[in-house]
């Protein structure tokens, strides 16, 4: 995929390219970070329960699981997961 934008500044291109290169890569090391972390919970509640986190989500969806606390805190890891491993996927494909 090909993506154009229009940057409408007085800075040179080279000053704008080095700028956003930088913010793609402190993002992705933000979202390497948030993926490390968030695996840490999954993985302990993986252990704690005996099953895997992508097992909770659709138990959890499907309202197969009590009020516990444990199973709305491992739920948001696992979202948390998702989401930041599809934004570091995203980012991942950005070359300049």
């Amino acid at each position: 995929m090909s993506f154009n934008m229009e940057i409408e500044t007085d800075f040179s291109p080279q000053e704008v390219s080095e700028t956003i290169r930088s913010a793609v890569e402190h993002e992705k090391h933000v979202a390497k970070y948030k993926i490390k972390r968030y695996s840490m919970i999954c993985e302990d509640f993986e252990t704690k329960f005996g099953y895997a986190s992508g097992e909770l989500r659709e138990r959890f969806e499907a309202g197969d699981l009590g009020d516990d606390t444990d199973f709305f805190e491992w739920y948001a890891a696992k979202r948390g997961l998702d989401h930041w491993s599809k934004k570091l996927e995203i980012l991942s494909g950005i070359s300049f």
